[in-house]
């Protein structure tokens, strides 16, 4: 072994650590690894950034921004809206669910399908008085399940077809997926539906929004007396004059009106009503270092809280969101995007400390109060997905042009007239020039850490076939050939796959696999194309953990499940699915 080859063992034990830890992001990691390899001259300056121009890289970019249009034109919307009318049993509800978020999936970004319907799967649990718990892991299963079948529907898909084009004539194609996953998704769903939704861990509580936000426990009305220091001062220098840094000022009482949401500049006066939000000890040290007179606890309810223009409403902090490790008055909730922090819910329980000083993590359930009109661009802008319907996609009349011009590029990239990156291309600009999708929109709607994830890793997969190391692990793998049939070596391809998917993200999975496992069929003397297709199936199947992909961080919150709670149906899914693949894999892709 060179030296060169223990430097890149080096870095790349220490990245996948790194990714295993998630003290910090994926796309961080990336960069870090990136340097690594470039300051120890296994690649040369020139090929740095070569990843950022790579195919794969620009066509997740714009399979994001069609996802987007997809998601606004509405008639996603009203396909969800006849699934939440729909009177069903139990397992054909959770049939139902699946279904769809595995077929939308197929043609847009995961995270985007299961996002649209999250909402729409939160009001049909509490239609039907069932747990949410018990919808939203088959909904993000299923969102998981549905990116197998096609080139678009989930970025290690990509990966794969782009690393096809290096040993053979050309890429994997649009629908080279499908005979493949869509025997895998169907099968998945049934599992789901019959069996999978029973094994969900149940805890008492958990998940429910009226446990999840108890609102008598963090508000509390006071009077301001006479000789309080607060008379006569701003709802700003009330901070200063006493109240703590973590108490929130939900609503300023004057006689018969009632101002929600008070501005930084409103004028308090004594015989003032305020209703604070915070810790029970924050307001405690507040009345007292302020000489309010304690009312006592109205019976208090969220609606208690709206009027017409302001309002509560509840939204997950995604992966990636900019809230993450930081804490509200960090980001400037209150002073610069105008929203209260009512309450912070982690695992589908409250959480009881000091609001100001929680960092945010990906999955937590926020209770914000403020603007109706202008709060969900605050939160899409800040990351997080707020969870209640949206008038505006749901009700409306549906646009087709979008989903025609998505049908007219699959159409040219499948015929081979144009390749996928510029078909795709092609139609986020006629989105972005009909009207379709704005250009902020478009822009919002990239997913950039994954962009910055996969443009970093693709010469990290460089350095590893420079030094030779790719070549070193394929050499060890391919020598227990002697004690192990190809097909044997395949699904060991394929069980590693889905446990490194189940730890760390499953486009970095898929960039450090892919070419490995291609290295391994050429070593066996046997074609790539089955091995590469088993690293596609294994990289998207984390269904063991909730940090392996975003859907299953995303319903973490709202259905108030712990680490813990995926692999009872995970577990059995995986092995369901390594069943049903290798013979499929190895029918549609011989040896």
């Amino acid at each position: 072994m060179t030296g060169e080859q223990i430097y890149v063992f080096a870095v790349l034990a220490a990245t996948l650590g790194l990714f295993i830890w998630g003290r910090w992001r994926y796309d961080i990691v990336a960069l870090l690894a990136l340097l690594a390899v470039l300051l120890g001259g296994i690649i040369p300056a020139e090929s740095a950034f070569v990843g950022f121009g790579h195919p794969a890289v620009i066509t997740v970019a714009a399979v994001l921004v069609i996802s987007r249009a997809l998601q606004v034109s509405g008639v996603v919307g009203w396909i969800a809206k006849r699934l939440a009318e729909a009177e069903l049993s139990p397992s054909l509800q959770v049939g139902a669910i699946t279904a769809l978020v595995a077929a939308l999936s197929g043609f847009m970004n995961n995270v985007g399908a299961l996002a649209l319907l999250l909402p729409v799967v939160l009001q049909i649990a509490k239609k039907s008085g069932r747990e949410p718990r018990e919808l939203l892991m088959p909904l993000a299963f299923g969102s998981l399940l549905g990116g197998l079948t096609t080139l678009i529907g989930t970025p290690p898909n990509i990966i794969v077809a782009a690393v096809r084009a290096d040993y053979a004539d050309s890429a994997f194609g649009m629908f080279a997926f499908a005979p493949v996953g869509a025997a895998i998704a169907a099968v998945g769903v049934v599992f789901v539906s019959v069996i999978g939704w029973r094994l969900i861990p149940s805890h008492e509580g958990s998940g429910k929004s009226d446990t999840m936000f108890d609102i008598e426990d963090y508000i509390t009305e006071v009077e301001i007396p006479e000789d309080s220091v607060l008379a006569g001062k701003t709802v700003r220098e009330a901070y200063a004059a006493g109240i703590g840094d973590d108490i929130v000022f939900v609503s300023l009482i004057r006689g018969s009106r009632e101002r929600l949401a008070p501005a930084w500049g409103a004028l308090l006066h004594a015989g003032d009503h305020l209703l604070l939000e915070g810790h029970a000890q924050s307001i405690e040290e507040s009345v007292k270092a302020t000489k309010l007179k304690l009312v006592g606890n109205r019976d208090l309810h969220p609606d208690v809280l709206q009027t017409d223009t302001v309002g509560m409403m509840e939204a997950v902090v995604m992966a990636g969101s900019r809230l993450i490790n930081r804490t509200a008055g960090q980001v400037r909730l209150a002073t610069q995007r105008h929203i209260n922090l009512i309450a912070i819910a982690r695992h589908g329980e409250p959480v009881r400390r000091r609001l100001n000083q929680v960092r945010f993590a990906a999955g937590d359930v926020l209770l914000l109060q403020g603007n109706t009109d202008t709060m969900p661009e605050e939160l899409a802008d800040l990351g997080c997905l707020p969870l209640a319907e949206r008038d505006l996609t749901l009700h409306r009349t549906p646009s087709l042009l979008p989903a025609g011009i998505f049908l007219v590029a699959i159409l040219c990239s499948a015929l081979g007239l144009v390749t996928v990156p510029i078909a795709f291309l092609a139609a986020v600009v006629l989105m972005i020039l009909s009207g379709k999708v704005t250009l902020r929109g478009a822009y919002n709607a990239v997913d950039w850490p994954i962009l910055v994830l996969l443009g970093a890793m693709v010469p990290v997969g460089l350095a590893m076939e420079a030094s030779g190391a790719s070549a070193l692990i394929a050499d060890g793998i391919a020598g227990s050939s002697a004690y192990l049939p190809p097909w044997a070596m395949l699904t060991v391809v394929l069980v590693a796959t889905m446990m490194l998917s189940d730890a760390m993200n499953n486009a970095a999975t898929a960039v450090l696999m892919a070419p490995l496992a291609a290295g391994i069929a050429q070593r066996l003397g046997v074609s790539p194309d089955p091995f590469l297709m088993s690293v596609a199936v294994g990289a998207s199947c984390a269904f063991l953990t909730p940090i392996g992909h975003q859907s299953n961080v995303l319903v973490m919150g709202p259905g108030g499940y712990r680490f813990g709670d995926y692999w009872p149906m995970g577990l059995p899914l995986e092995i369901l699915i390594a069943i049903v693949a290798v013979p499929m894999i190895l029918w549609v892709w011989p040896l």
